[in-house]
């Protein structure tokens, strides 16, 4: 059974005010066409198909026809990230199961059965994003001793999974597929920190060794974590955040049976457009110009600022989105106190500038005429 795994898809997200709709679309037909070049049997989707659980309809119609151009080629499981509202996934189930489409937006003890063209079955534990307030009711529902406070999200969430896997079954491919945090697992740069630290880390132990393959969203990087089965996260389909340093974005095709556990392929994805960052003097920074392609830039310029910097920079770097100006100011280093008692506007003013490391005549001048008209008499 061939399987194409992908998660953590943010669509709607933005870069500083700019849509990303258009990289969004391609890399999702890119998904669709790798779907049917490789003639998978079932595709896995593990949560964050969205960047808000208030998506906008641009954002809505972008997921919903990549899910239906997956669909044409094998039958999609997708399950809602911390990122996307399960109420709205949930709303749609019934429209979605007509085009071989399943959405299980929460935790249900009837684990997702697909059978494949040739035959083979996979059992699919879902198990979509919890929170800690909702974990304790879904541990709950599978075991009435969770009732007496477990106390930890883990040790909750060692249950969920553990009453859901016990309904694996020889003879079919069982695979668990969960949005969640792992242990030692590496952050990609770009997730929401409140929601991937401290008492959202659970161990990979807490998966079953005849689970063929766990298949997990949420943390950003393609990663192989370590575990009694096989456990991974295949990334992000497009670079997010500029705290994303690894500009290469992957699916995950996974070749599982009955009798053995998963073996996977991590496919490039080539359709996104990549975030970079360059810092330097604008003397280093002029020679890269033309050289960074249509990738997103972050620019971070070392120099005193002055009026038009930003200007130049954009005009060395179309594509630069995020421009920073950055320099340590050489005063304070126990200098005396300016005393300002008796300073003018205009020597006050050039006095900031000079604590902030700033040498530009032709704002002093844009001040002192915006001083001038500020306090000019009316007119009789």
């Amino acid at each position: 059974m061939k399987i194409l795994h992908t998660a953590d898809w943010h669509v709607g997200k933005t870069l500083q005010g700019r849509s990303r709709a258009d990289e969004h679309e391609a890399v999702l037909a890119e998904l669709a066409d790798l779907a049917h070049r490789e003639k998978v049997a079932l595709v896995l989707v593990a949560g964050d198909l969205f960047d808000t659980t208030a998506p906008s309809p641009e954002a809505e119609r972008i997921v919903y026809r990549g899910l239906l151009a997956l669909s044409e080629a094998a039958p999609v499981v997708a399950i809602p990230g911390n990122h996307d509202s399960d109420r709205r996934l949930s709303a749609l189930t019934p429209l979605f199961d007509l085009a071989r489409v399943t959405i299980r937006a929460g935790v249900s003890r009837e684990l997702v059965e697909i059978e494949t063209r040739s035959g083979e079955l996979a059992r699919i534990a879902c198990i979509p994003w919890l929170s800690q307030r909702y974990v304790v009711k879904a541990a709950h529902l599978m075991d009435e001793d969770a009732a007496q406070n477990r106390g930890l999200y883990e040790e909750r969430m060692a249950l969920v999974v553990q009453s859901l896997t016990e309904a694996f079954r020889p003879g079919a491919v069982n695979i668990v597929m969960a949005h969640l945090a792992i242990v030692g697992a590496a952050l990609g740069g770009g997730e929401r920190t409140a929601q991937t630290i401290f008492d959202y880390w659970v161990n990979s132990t807490l998966f079953p060794a005849d689970a063929h393959y766990v298949a997990l969203g949420h943390l950003h990087k393609t990663q192989q974590v370590i575990g009694p089965c096989p456990i991974h996260y295949p990334g992000s389909p497009i670079q997010l955040d500029f705290g994303e340093t690894d500009m290469n974005r992957y699916a995950l095709l996974v070749e599982a049976s009955a009798g053995t556990p998963a073996a996977t392929e991590t496919v490039r994805l080539t359709s996104g457009r990549g975030l970079r960052t360059v810092a330097g003097k604008l003397s280093d920074l002029k020679p890269l110009s033309g050289t960074t392609g249509d990738d997103h830039l972050r620019v971070i310029v070392n120099e005193p600022a002055r009026v038009g910097l930003g200007e130049e920079v954009r005009e060395l770097f179309p594509h630069a989105v995020k421009v920073i100006i950055q320099h340590e100011a050489s005063g304070g280093d126990g200098k005396k106190q300016l005393d300002r008692t008796n300073l003018t506007p205009h020597e006050l003013f050039v006095a900031y500038l000079n604590e902030k490391d700033t040498e530009d005549e032709g704002l002093v001048t844009l001040f002192d005429e915006l001083y001038e008209e500020a306090h000019a008499s009316p007119p009789a």
